[in-house]
């Protein structure tokens, strides 16, 4: 498939330096972007019968680099850090929430169940359900639409999810070995037991497990699979790296322009105030072009600098039917409107839900791209997004592979992640979808548009595609 690919693509209108061309104009066109979008008036996506649910508001702990100023916490000092900042910001009563929906992938075993530990940790009512989901890269996004299944069968009215990632001390097993001799161990009954199984253990069974950065079904590293993704859509190096820069630069702005205003400060026991995320590091194309190739050694593509960094976070978000929200005296910022999920093959399409989603989630909505004010993306690998604008671009793409007549079309990059994304801002893998949600709904408010469109990729060839509302000002 690489090589049709690559001879497929080649002529799709993303050009090697289209990545800054367009940054510049996304840092210089705001006002001229914000005049545009308030001419248009377009329906509303409200359905008759169809309960309307809102985002109320949305926050997030500040995205750190793993072992740095988070390093001696725990998953859920985070997640009750984002749950307590959402109840200052909201000023709701800790026994007003029906359900408690987090979102994680790499789980604390002392804390399997991380939303019901933070929500007790943050105060809310013991007598409030709280459970715990995991969809790799997509955690928070389903924590998010399990929520709005709720509200929309009438189970619930009022409900907090979100999301929390703590790479900073991740599970390590012992090896199998190891586990089944202290198994054994624990079941032997006499000395001689115990003494001739410790008298077994071999330093082979010394050797540790650490938790899988691979896929299980094909044993390949994400990193590995974005590397060819990129070659099959022939993305350069050059232009990874140009849109790693955009990416920087876009969120280095907001962030000095207080525009990430989703981010709560959170005093860290034993040490500072935390109020900024600190993995936004805008460079140089010369300091970039320096590193070498982190997976496909050595002529590979993908960089540390043009990857997601490993994060730790926790966001959270407030989520309401709209007679709820309204009679309780909140002015929501968003609908919640139409979502999708999509899989596909974990080996060759690992990172394409966006390109699979985007149209599916268009269609159940009414819209075409055009309708799209605000475009967020998950930022996994600055190749992967590439490669998804080059799919999304392609009817060869879509005739061939996904079944369709023509191409979806690419998001205007005027529109597209202009307050950075998941490459600056940091990827806590539970985290990241309440951000997005979030930051559209930001977006929207700021820039005068109506609908902004969610779409990320997850582990496992699956991925997740939402169409967000404006709430009227």
């Amino acid at each position: 498939m690489a090589a049709i690919m690559l001879s497929s693509m080649r002529n799709c209108s993303v050009g090697p330096s289209w990545a800054l061309r367009f940054g510049a104009r996304g840092l210089s066109s705001t006002a001229q972007l914000q005049a545009q979008v308030q001419t248009k008036s377009k329906k509303t996506l409200a359905r008759p019968g169809v309960k309307n649910i809102v985002l109320v508001e949305g926050v997030r702990t500040p995205f750190l680099l793993s072992g740095t100023t988070y390093a001696d916490l725990m998953p859920h000092d985070l997640a009750r850090a984002s749950l307590q900042g959402l109840l200052n910001r909201t000023g709701i009563s800790r026994d007003s929430v029906d359900y408690i929906i987090y979102g994680t992938v790499i789980q604390e075993v002392k804390t399997s169940n991380v939303a019901r530990e933070a929500a007790l940790g943050a105060g809310f009512s013991n007598k409030i359900p709280a459970h715990t989901v995991t969809m790799a890269c997509i955690s928070s996004n389903q924590a998010m639409t399990s929520a709005a299944g709720l509200i929309a069968a009438g189970q619930c009215d009022t409900v907090v999810a979100g999301g929390v990632e703590f790479m900073s001390d991740v599970p390590i097993r012992h090896s199998r070995k190891m586990r089944k001799t202290m198994l054994s161990l624990n079941r032997a009954k006499t000395l001689g037991q115990r003494l001739s199984l410790i008298g077994s253990i071999r330093l082979a069974h010394l050797t540790p497990e650490l938790p899988a950065v691979a896929e299980f079904s094909t044993a390949e590293t994400m990193g590995h699979s974005a590397d060819r993704l990129a070659a099959a859509f022939g993305v350069s190096r050059l232009e990874q790296d140009e849109f790693a820069l955009r990416s920087h630069t876009l969120a280095k702005k907001a962030q000095d322009e207080g525009l990430l205003q989703d981010v709560i400060s959170f005093k860290v026991p034993g040490r500072d105030i935390v109020s900024k995320d600190n993995g936004i590091r805008p460079s140089s194309m010369a300091q970039m072009g320096k590193l070498k190739a982190a997976f496909v050694k050595p002529h590979g593509t993908v960089t540390a600098a043009n990857s997601s960094f490993l994060t730790d976070g926790a966001s959270a978000v407030l989520i309401m039917s709209e007679e709820k929200a309204l009679a309780m005296g909140y002015k929501p910022k968003a609908y919640l409107r139409d979502f999708v999920y999509v899989s596909q093959d974990p080996k060759d399409q690992l990172l394409l839900g966006p390109t699979y989603g985007t149209p599916k989630v268009l269609e159940r909505a009414g819209l075409s791209m055009s309708d799209i004010d605000v475009f967020e993306f998950h930022e996994a690998f600055a190749g992967q997004i590439l490669s998804n604008l080059k799919a999304m671009d392609s009817d060869w793409f879509a005739q061939t592979y996904m079944g369709r007549k023509s191409k979806v079309g690419t998001p205007p990059m005027e529109k597209f992640n202009l307050w950075g994304g998941s490459l600056s801002l940091g990827h806590p893998f539970g985290a990241t979808g309440c951000r997005l949600v979030t930051t559209v709904a930001h977006r929207l408010q700021k820039e005068g548009g109506q609908y902004g469109l969610v779409a990320a990729c997850a582990a496992g060839g699956q991925g997740h595609a939402m169409v967000i509302e404006a709430y009227p000002q």
